[in-house]
């Protein structure tokens, strides 16, 4: 059964058990989500991280990838000198074409925005079957708002080829977790610190229909009731005391 994590260095462990079970069962396109209030501020040290953990196997063939040279110029001075490589995204001046090599083995994409979809979309044509992850990406608005030709283009084109290996999503009173390959989870607070298992979806639960999720009304779903120990004031205690270490 999936556990809540009850820190950030927990769920970043959960994200590479998961991404490694994904990469290894055929999926290179992936995302690692955690949906959490001001966790793009930490962006630079959650790659750091995150990086490290895929240094082992992949040495100076992993590339992390920054939205603008400005991000990617701050990693390498706080960094320093790193075993793997660390760039941008391009721009007008520097097409993505400069960015990617032969040498290149998995490419580490740090938060993208809408913004810079159409960069990272030209970034996986060009890795072919090479590994792509986006850590953090804040693409969520771009799947379900926009209307129009071209809004639909993109999802059908671009974010529907990426596969969630990692996604934590606390809210108020519940959470929203995916360790691939299980299901999506929706686990509401109980008194006592303690969380529920309500159901389990085949596909991310937004919008309304989290909402109907939440409030019972999800027709045909099947409850799935377990509890688990941890409640969400102390997990978003622990992730916010993390993100302003």
């Amino acid at each position: 059964m999936t556990q809540i994590p009850q820190s950030l260095e927990s769920a970043i462990a959960q994200a590479h058990t998961a991404t490694i079970t994904a990469l290894e069962s055929g999926y290179n396109r992936l995302q690692v989500e955690l949906v959490i209030p001001e966790i793009a501020l930490q962006a630079q040290q959650l790659a750091y991280n995150f990086a490290n953990l895929f240094v082992d196997e992949y040495g100076s063939g992993l590339k992390v990838l920054f939205p603008d040279t400005g991000a990617a110029a701050l990693a390498k001075r706080e960094w320093g000198e790193t075993p793997f490589q660390v760039t941008d995204l391009g721009s007008n001046r520097t097409p993505m074409d400069t960015r990617v090599s032969q040498a290149d083995q998995f490419f580490l994409v740090v938060a993208p925005s809408a913004v810079e979809v159409s960069q990272v979309e030209k970034l996986c044509n060009l890795a072919e079957d090479r590994p792509v992850v986006l850590i953090i990406p804040q693409l969520e608005d771009v799947s379900i708002v926009g209307i129009g030709y071209a809004a639909r283009q993109l999802r059908e084109r671009f974010l529907s080829i990426l596969e969630s290996s990692y996604y934590y999503r606390p809210l108020e009173d519940a959470v929203v977790i995916r360790t691939f390959p299980g299901l999506w989870q929706v686990w509401r607070e109980l008194e006592g610190n303690k969380f529920e298992l309500i159901t389990e979806v085949p596909k991310k639960p937004l919008g309304e229909v989290l909402d109907r999720i939440l409030s019972g009304d999800e027709e045909n779903q099947e409850v799935n009731v377990k509890s688990a120990s941890l409640g969400f004031f102390a997990t978003m205690k622990n992730f916010l005391k993390a993100l302003n270490n």
